[in-house]
């Protein structure tokens, strides 16, 4: 019985041996929308960053005492760099990519390399070839859109005519009429179109006047919360938080942009939320999701 019970304890020490020293992970739902970029992915529903690194050791290491600690650098430093590569390819709106302001400037470029260096390790893991694995995730929103916004912003005064449309001002409804409909956020259906998720989508009528953008919005909002939130399931979209009890959902008519991200409505569905009582309350606050499949 004894020698049993032995067996069994050194069968459960390997076991947690190969598994290494892993760490809880967030479970990805099933609703999310998630980019798979190289070694990583960036999930625009839950708002983050993440990437895998490998640690393997020269064979001269291999069972040796400080094998792991080195093997751990090793994979801590493959993840950074991935985490890089793929942070510098979130879109950031409809013609541009983050990494597109790191190469005009060197100073962009080292803001954006010291919030990859700041990443949260997520998952560490031991395998039994000696080698290891590490995950590594920055927030999509917060530090990364501080740097990346104003630099939007100024690059929005040299946009095309369609970018460079105001925003309308909100149509009042006439005394004698009812009171209009109190909404509390926009969900856009935009599937079927292959329209793509980014940092500062932008949501315009079928006459180019920009409904949704970033001088509709309050910076501190966008900044912490993201301009929109995505998901693939228009109920889970609905009944998300972010837009509140009373969304109004309409349905997108195409898209615009190389990256496809700026969305175009109908001009009717477009008079009726400028026609909210609440419209500019709720897209100050960012309360907007978009439905891709």
């Amino acid at each position: 019985m004894k020698s049993r019970f032995t067996a069994v304890v050194v069968i459960i020490s390997l076991l947690l041996l190969f598994k290494g020293i892993g760490i809880c992970q967030d479970k990805v739902s099933a609703s999310d929308w998630v980019d798979k970029v190289g070694q990583g992915n960036i999930n625009w529903s839950a708002g983050y960053v993440e990437a895998v690194g490998i640690g393997a050791l020269p064979d001269n290491l291999i069972r040796k005492i400080n094998a792991r600690p080195i093997a751990l650098r090793a994979a801590q430093k493959d993840a950074l760099r991935n985490l890089l590569e793929i942070t510098k390819d979130v879109q950031v709106d409809s013609a541009t990519a983050i990494k597109d302001f790191t190469v005009a400037s060197d100073i962009v470029d080292k803001q954006v390399s010291g919030v990859v260096k700041g990443a949260e390790v997520t998952d560490q893991q031991y395998m039994p070839d000696g080698r290891a694995e590490v995950k590594l995730r920055i927030p999509l929103y917060g530090n990364l859109p501080q740097i990346i916004m104003p630099l939007a912003m100024a690059k929005s005064h040299t946009a095309t005519a369609l970018t460079e449309a105001a925003p309308a001002p909100v149509v009042k409804a006439p005394a004698a009429q009812l009171a209009p409909i109190v909404y509390t956020g926009i969900v856009i259906d935009a599937r079927r179109i292959q329209a793509r998720p980014a940092m500062l989508p932008r949501i315009f009528d079928e006459d180019g006047k920009e409904v949704y953008g970033l001088p509709s919005v309050d910076l501190e909002y966008a900044v912490k919360n993201g301009m929109s939130g995505y998901a693939h399931d228009l109920t889970a979209a609905q009944s998300n938080q972010r837009v509140g009890a009373n969304p109004i959902t309409v349905k997108a008519v195409r898209t615009s942009g190389t990256g496809k991200s700026d969305i175009i409505i109908s001009n009717a569905d477009a008079k009726q939320i400028r026609a909210s009582a609440e419209a500019m309350t709720f897209m100050k606050k960012c309360r907007v999701m978009v439905v891709l499949d």
